[in-house]
């Protein structure tokens, strides 16, 4: 799997990949408490099944992670993401 360069689109609220003619990313909306919420997480059609939706995951919560940000997974792929990967759950804000 190539590695591609997460995009911190803050005009759209998304993070993102440059995938060719595509744009795989997962939207978000930030609160005025260091928080951020990731909502959706959507890959084209073409490029799904080649990991480039789990690179897109670990990248974003890679770079939530340097900002210091709490995060609430509201996306299911996100969600299952962290409950395969538990040491994510550390940045996840706790009720």
């Amino acid at each position: 799997m190539e590695g591609y360069k997460l995009i911190d689109n803050k005009a759209k609220s998304r993070y993102e990949f440059k995938v060719g003619e595509y744009v795989p990313c997962i939207e978000y909306i930030t609160s005025n408490d260091n928080e951020i919420f990731l909502t959706h997480t959507l890959v084209p059609a073409p490029l799904r099944g080649q990991g480039i939706g789990t690179q897109l995951v670990k990248e974003t919560l890679e770079n939530i992670k340097e900002k210091g940000m709490n995060l609430t997974p509201l996306c299911g792929f996100v969600i299952a993401y962290i409950q395969r990967y538990p040491e994510w759950k550390k940045i996840v804000k706790q009720p």
